[in-house]
């Protein structure tokens, strides 16, 4: 039985991220008047972060749903260093005709430089993708009064992972706040286990799941106001806030014991081998934070529920929230084909359909879609953790992903790494950091 229904009350029943749902019916197949074109033989070309398993599903949905249908021929290609490569594509001349960017500062910024087509442009009735997204998420890609990004998915970020058959051996709690994890820690340390797989590497954005950790401490210990001043540098890098919560993440990174391969190895530990070392009856660690994507990764044959759970990440100072992150469509050729594919792409029907593979756990921004699109248990838990948070006015999006690309995919990635293995001299790199902000 799939246990989803929270995720759709999350979008739909609370007023912070979502505008009224249309007139009820749940068909979002048009946004525009008039005939679908002639789009036999158009080709479309799409470009993101998504790779392996992921991308297979994003192609497969696209050639049922668009290709099939059309006779067009639309083709995604995923890549691991995503970050690097669009920019040198957009600079070079070569932008696919829309890229997904998982930073909506990146958004911005082709919005600024003239690059990006609005959707405005393309002609869509932005009221009625308001009605599909909520204006929040649809106001992310927002840049002088027009629209340059549409919501293709959504995660949740605040989430530790840990191994049940380790947990329930030794009778271990779930930790309700982040003063119980350190202790937690410490006493898996006492037992022999190592508590932690904490694993930043990928590739070119190495560095960005210790921004993650940040970010979550931030949210909770500093609180949303001071989370929202920081995105836009009304808060600085090298505040208190910031200090603070950077050395709250350090009780962890420099706990003794706490890290597989110390503080240093942890840029050096992939982000999709880290979820490898809590599974077993011996694992190398017991919990990972990661957001809710990362089950793609997760060793095969490891059973959810079984061999490894999840609980949210706990709170800090009596204060919790959620960390929320996804994708922005950015459309760089008006063309009918294009505008036709991004419709039928953040549709109701294709978005549905993007939850059902296995091993995959896309989650769509799309209001209309229902429970049963989606097949993973592990939705069902983001759901009921982003519906508190929207409900508490504390669910964020993430910081870095909002920050000028060179601040937020650029020094805070690698001023991370650089802080996990030089020891921690906090002080330097949140400078350095905030040195690096664009005037």
């Amino acid at each position: 039985m799939r246990k989803h229904t929270r995720w759709v009350a999350a979008f739909a029943a609370t007023s912070l991220l979502l505008a009224a749902c249309g007139d009820g019916n749940g068909d979002d197949t048009a946004a525009t008047d008039g005939d679908a074109p002639d789009l036999a033989g158009a080709e479309v070309s799409i470009f993101g972060a998504p790779s392996s398993v992921e991308a297979d599903a994003i192609n497969a949905v696209i050639d049922e749903y668009f290709n099939q249908p059309t006779g067009a021929n639309a083709f995604y290609e995923g890549s691991d260093s995503f970050e690097e490569q669009i920019v040198v594509r957009v600079q070079g001349g070569n932008a696919p005709d829309i890229a997904l960017y998982p930073q909506p500062g990146a958004v911005i910024e082709q919005a600024q430089a003239g690059n990006a087509v609005s959707l405005e442009e393309l002609g869509f009735d932005i009221a009625e993708l308001e009605d599909r997204f909520g204006e929040y998420l649809l106001g992310l890609g927002e840049y002088e009064g027009e629209h340059y990004g549409i919501p293709t998915n959504a995660n949740l970020k605040s989430l530790v992972w840990y191994n049940i058959p380790v947990f329930e051996a030794e009778g271990y709690d779930i930790p309700e706040t982040y003063e119980d994890m350190v202790s937690l820690s410490e006493q898996m340390v006492e037992d022999g286990y190592t508590p932690w797989a904490i694993g930043t590497g990928s590739d070119a954005a190495t560095g960005w799941p210790a921004t993650d950790w940040l970010e979550d401490i931030v949210l909770r210990q500093a609180g949303p106001e001071n989370y929202d001043q920081w995105v836009t540098n009304e808060l600085a890098f090298d505040s208190p806030e910031i200090t603070e919560a950077m050395e709250t993440f350090g009780e962890i990174v420099f706990g003794d014991g706490f890290v597989i391969g110390g503080p240093q190895g942890i840029p050096d530990l992939d982000f999709r081998d880290a979820p490898d070392a809590i599974i077993g009856d011996e694992p190398a660690a017991l919990m990972h934070r990661q957001a809710s994507f990362i089950v793609n990764f997760f060793p095969e044959g490891a059973e959810f529920g079984t061999d490894y759970g999840v609980f949210p990440f706990p709170s800090v100072d009596g204060n919790q929230g959620a960390l929320i992150a996804g994708e922005l469509a950015v459309v760089f050729r008006d063309a009918p084909e294009v505008k036709e594919f991004i419709e039928i792409f953040t549709g109701e029907e294709a978005q549905c359909a993007g939850g059902d593979f296995a091993d995959v756990s896309r989650i769509s921004p799309n209001v209309n879609t229902t429970a049963d699109c989606y097949r993973d248990e592990v939705v069902a838990t983001s759901a009921e953790t982003i519906l508190s948070a929207l409900q508490e006015d504390t669910a964020r999006f993430d910081a870095s992903d909002l920050m000028p690309s060179e601040v937020g995919a650029g020094s805070f990635w690698s001023g991370m790494n650089e802080w996990m293995r030089g020891g921690g001299d906090t002080d330097a790199v949140l400078s350095n950091i905030q040195a690096s902000w664009p005037n």
